[in-house]
């Protein structure tokens, strides 16, 4: 998967388009407990997110591969507005949404 674009949302959340049209979100707040992510709970900081394609990246020295951040799937778009879903694997979120038309 690359990555298309890339959106920080309030709360911890990215919001993820990937170059074939999927669409999602991505929960950041489990890697918040390890020491690279620790300077991304500040707000401001974790808004400066790049977007580098096959990764993402923070001035703070935190990154995470687009590997990484399509590995948990959930095809219930509802899910979103509704109840957020956490993998209890990987504990991050991604809700795939249809492509783009």
């Amino acid at each position: 998967m690359k990555i298309a674009e890339v959106k920080p949302l309030p709360n911890g959340v990215l919001s993820i388009v990937a170059d074939d049209g999927r669409e999602g979100l991505f929960d950041v707040r489990p890697y918040l407990q390890y020491a690279a992510f620790q300077a991304l709970q500040d707000g401001v900081e974790f808004s400066k997110v790049v977007n580098g394609g096959y990764f993402i990246e923070w001035a703070c020295g935190a990154d995470l591969s687009a590997d990484s951040l399509g590995k948990t799937r959930i095809p219930e778009p509802s899910a979103i507005v509704s109840t957020p879903v956490i993998s209890p694997m990987t504990s991050n979120m991604w809700l795939i949404y249809a492509p783009r038309s």
